[in-house]
Formats: C-alpha cells, sequence, structure tokens
C-alpha cells in the first residue's frame, strides 16, 4: 500500500508535458522586453540611415542557399534545416538572409527602383548548430543590406551603422576589417594558399584537411589552436589584391577613419560562406576576453550573389548582427538594476480605482491612442498603490489618476510622480494635457 503523502509527492514530480526542442527557447518578461528594446534600437537607427524595412518568407527553396552559401560550408553540409515539401520539392528553414534578399530583389524587379536600394529586416533563423551561451537553433538577425551601388562609402556607412547601434545600446565594439578582393584575386590567390596548406597538412586538425580541397578559405577562420599556429604563417590574401581592390579597401579605410570608427586590419578575416568579395568585416565587444569566438556583428560585400542567382550584375553589401549573442553580452554587463533602468518605458501612466473608473478608462485610453498618444496602463489592477508602483517600474513621470468622484465629475487628476503634486483636468481636455506631457 502507497501513502498518500508519497502518492503525491510522485505524482508532483512526473515530467509536466511537453517542452521546447533543443536549441528553441521561449521568450517573455524581462527578457522579452529586452528583445523589444533592441528591435526598436534597430528600426530608429535604420530609418535615421534611410533603410527600408523588408519582410520575407522563413521558408525557401532549399538549393537558393545550397547555390549562394555554397557546398563545403557548415552552414550547407551540417546545419540547415532541409526537407521535403508534400510535393516533393526540396525546402528549408532560412539558415540566413542575404540570399533571400537577393532573390526578393530579383523576383520583386528592385533593379528598376532607384538605386541603391537600402533594407532593413529583424528575422528569425534557423540553423542546426551546437546550443551555447547566445547561440540558439532559432535565432534573430537585425541587418542591413544595400544593393546596387559599387561604393566604398556603402561599406564604411553599413559599419558605422552597426557600430553605432551596438554603442546605443551601451555595448563599446571593435570592428576587425579584412578584403579578400573580387572573384579572381582569390583564384590568384588561392593556388598559393592551397600549396601552402598541403604542406603543412599533417598538422592541421581532420576538419581543415577535408577543407583544402572543399574550401581552403574555411581554414583560415578555424579556431582550433592546431590550425592557428599553422594559419599564423599563411600568405595573406591582401598581398593577392589587384591595384584597384586595394584602392576600394583603402577608401573603406579612410571614411571610418573620417567617422571615427576604430578597427584592427585583420589578414586572417575570410567570413564563412561563398558569396563573399572584397570587404568583409565583424564587430566584437571590447568586453570580451581575447580569441573570444562570438562575434556580434558579420558583414561584407557580396558583388556576385545577385547575379548568380539569375539577375542582373548587381553590386551589394550588408551586415547582420545576432540578437540573442548582443542580449547575452548586454545581461552580462549589466546588472539586474541597470537593465530594469533601460527598458523603462518613461511617458505617462493610466491607472484607474473602482469600476466605474475602469469602464470609463477604455473610453479615454482609445481617445488617447486615436490622438496617436500612448500610455501605459493596467486594467487588471484595482489597488492604486499597486498601480502607482508600475508607473514607478516603468518610468513614468506623471501619472493619470481616474477615480469613482473624477467619474462623476467630469475631470482627471494628474500627479507628477517625482513632486507628488497633483492637479485636476476637465477630461475633455486630457488628450492636450497629456501632449504637453509627452512634450508633443
Amino acid at each position: 500500500m502507497i501513502h498518500k503523502k508519497t502518492a503525491l509527492k510522485k505524482t508532483a514530480s512526473k515530467p509536466s508535458g511537453y517542452t521546447t526542442l533543443r536549441g528553441m527557447k521561449d521568450m517573455f518578461g524581462q527578457e522579452g522586453e529586452l528583445f523589444q528594446y533592441i528591435y526598436e534600437a534597430g528600426k530608429k537607427i535604420a530609418s535615421a540611415y534611410g533603410f527600408g524595412y523588408i519582410e520575407t518568407p522563413v521558408l525557401e527553396q532549399a538549393q537558393l542557399f545550397i547555390r549562394s552559401i555554397g557546398k563545403g560550408t557548415e552552414v550547407v553540409d551540417k546545419e540547415m534545416y532541409v526537407f521535403e515539401d508534400k510535393d516533393g520539392s526540396r525546402v528549408c528553414l532560412r539558415p540566413e538572409m542575404t540570399a533571400s534578399i537577393a532573390r526578393a530583389y530579383i523576383n520583386n524587379g528592385m533593379q528598376s527602383m532607384p538605386q541603391p536600394v537600402k533594407l532593413w529586416y529583424f528575422a528569425s533563423m534557423f540553423r542546426h548548430d551546437r546550443p551555447q551561451a547566445g547561440r540558439y537553433r532559432q535565432f534573430h538577425q537585425f541587418s542591413c543590406e544595400t544593393l546596387g551601388e559599387h561604393n566604398p562609402v556603402v561599406d564604411a556607412e553599413l559599419i558605422v551603422v552597426a557600430y553605432n547601434m551596438l554603442r546605443d545600446l551601451g555595448i563599446n565594439s571593435m570592428v576587425k576589417i579584412n578584403s579578400i578582393g573580387t572573384l579572381q584575386d582569390r583564384e590568384n590567390y588561392l593556388v598559393e594558399l592551397v600549396g601552402y596548406l598541403k604542406s603543412k597538412r599533417s598538422y592541421l586538425s581532420e576538419d581543415s584537411k577535408k577543407r583544402i580541397t572543399k574550401n581552403p578559405l574555411r581554414v583560415l577562420d578555424s579556431k582550433l589552436e592546431q590550425d592557428i599556429a599553422v594559419v599564423e604563417e599563411a600568405p595573406q590574401i591582401i598581398e593577392w589584391l589587384s591595384g584597384d581592390s586595394k584602392k576600394f579597401f583603402m577608401s573603406v579605410l579612410e571614411y571610418l577613419d573620417e567617422a571615427g570608427v576604430p578597427y584592427v586590419l585583420t589578414p586572417t578575416l575570410v567570413r564563412g560562406l561563398d558569396y563573399y568579395t572584397d570587404t568583409v568585416f565583424e564587430l566584437y565587444p571590447e568586453s570580451e576576453e581575447e580569441g573570444s569566438q562570438s562575434a556580434l556583428v558579420g558583414g561584407g560585400r557580396y558583388n556576385g550573389l545577385v547575379e548568380q542567382l539569375g539577375g542582373q550584375a548587381t553590386p551589394a553589401a550588408g551586415f547582420s548582427m545576432g540578437i540573442e549573442r548582443v542580449m547575452h553580452v548586454l545581461k552580462k554587463s549589466m546588472s539586474t538594476e541597470q537593465q530594469d533602468q533601460a527598458l523603462k518605458k518613461g511617458g505617462v501612466f493610466f491607472a484607474q480605482l473602482g469600476e466605474q473608473a475602469r469602464k470609463r478608462s477604455l473610453y479615454l485610453l482609445e481617445e488617447l491612442r486615436r490622438a496617436g498618444l500612448l500610455v501605459q496602463h493596467n486594467l487588471a489592477k484595482s489597488s492604486l498603490k499597486a498601480q502607482l508602483e508600475l508607473a514607478n517600474k516603468c518610468g513614468s513621470t506623471h501619472t493619470l489618476i481616474l477615480g469613482q468622484k473624477e467619474v462623476q465629475d467630469g475631470t482627471i487628476l494628474i500627479r507628477n510622480m517625482e513632486s507628488g503634486i497633483q492637479e485636476v483636468v476637465d477630461q475633455k481636455k486630457i488628450t492636450n494635457a497629456v501632449r504637453k506631457l509627452l512634450g508633443e
């Protein structure tokens, strides 16, 4: 016979049902607020620099990425979520979005629009990667892409946008930059690089040995100590650039100097995808230890991608910022209090007291919304004290207070949250009163 207490204990220890898949996560509460905070920062800076929003399908033809990213890359060979659709076609969850942007540029006739076409997005990507701090199998990227212009100022502007967005979020970053030249420059360099790597084959990791024939540039990107020792002595691609490629790269650096963006020339930086040409760059948090593998931003120029996918020859460049990695850095560098302070919405809070006031609140909140004025509120709370605590947590400077008496009088109280001073305002004048409080 099982004792009742024991039975209850066993029942309580049972699994609670379905759980998230490995590498996936729920996002809510303060983490959800932090995610939206980063989204708003991205939206704001993208708009300031003239980028227009784009959204593409999560599901694409698998061949789009196989062709653009390239066989022999980790993404295509190991990480893509590929499966057969009901019509027999091979489709995949997008592992990145640059190829989708190039496809959208072709499909929607963007080449006939005024050039360059500047686009930004904040979207989910999917890779069967090894989950670790700041890395998930479903992850998000904020990205900016500029298509239709081959000008070093475009590359510099993209780096400036990424650098300044991180700075706006409170992250000081360092820019690592290199040039991998044109496709012809790379072909000339690869002859020299492959010869060198073959001579050092016995010292390389098993993965790098395979890459010598499949994708030798990826050897330069290895983070394994035995490979790093070999790469340090490898011929540098910058020595094999054509005159035009060197001139282009030097111009990018001059623009960065003028913009006051510090950078580190990194000869081994090649990026992991086949479509890159000329400028490539990554941004790392300054606070991270030497040798960190967690780039917050990666990008570069991809002049041949649109043509490779069947469009007209179109120069292009862009970057992607890993949102989960940025969140990881912010959580590590900011205390809970600092995070609370950063996420405070400010503005005006609307508090109500009593059933009649709650009913009237719905009308007044909608009136304010239609006037383009958004105020924080929580109608489920009935305690004035609890609502004022929420107002403080949101960083509100003023709180509108509607009680039973105010409903009958057709008035509303406005409390200054710092001084505690209150004034009575006619409900018919609430829109103008809130507009003044918000400085509009």
